[in-house]
């Protein structure tokens, strides 16, 4: 199965949440973002990082903004695709639909930033536009937030939500050590 490793929003504003203390899930996360571009990239197949632009000034994402670029770690290196989007999932107002369909990708893997917002609405779009989807479960991460209602979840909290919804109703939930070994 053509399988195409999606790399969402690993940008340097969520790099400077970190410095400021966020509260954050997952540390490993990085490490095994690394370790699924270096195997794709070690067997060729598809890597396409998507990087998200805001429009508003103030915006940490802005394209002007320090926060818009890539963490080192995780540079598109040459021959990678860039997809810029404006929206929380990778499929919205980009070409990403169009291009995976042009490689004949049938599956995708995601990992990147947050959990619960582009990496999940980029999970959740493939699956309904007809993907098998993996989620790596350990290449993703979130942050504490607050509710509306005032209650408190922690970054913990939040990432288990989201593995807990997305996995088995919008594709598999996997760790990245089962990743590796299936592609191998």
């Amino acid at each position: 199965m053509n399988t195409a490793l999606l790399v969402i929003d690993v940008q340097m504003a969520l790099a400077h949440d970190d410095a400021a203390g966020a509260a954050r899930s997952c540390p490993e996360a990085s490490d095994n973002i690394g370790r699924l571009l270096a195997q794709f990239r070690a067997s060729g197949d598809t890597i396409i990082h998507v990087h998200h632009h805001g429009t508003d000034a103030d915006d940490p994402f802005h394209p002007d903004a320090p926060g818009a670029a890539v963490q080192p770690f995780a540079a598109p290196q040459d021959g990678e695709q860039v997809i810029i989007k404006h929206a929380s999932s990778a499929f919205g107002g980009t070409t990403l639909l169009a291009d995976l369909h042009s490689a004949a990708i049938e599956r995708v893997v995601i990992c990147g930033a947050t959990a619960n917002h582009c990496a999940e609405s980029a999970a959740r779009s493939a699956s309904s536009l007809g993907f098998d989807m993996i989620y790596a479960s350990d290449a993703v991460w979130a942050y504490d937030a607050t509710g509306p209602d005032g209650v408190a979840h922690t970054a913990a909290q939040i990432h288990s939500v989201t593995l807990a919804n997305l996995h088995g109703e919008f594709g598999a939930v996997q760790l990245t050590d089962e990743i590796l070994t299936a592609l191998q």
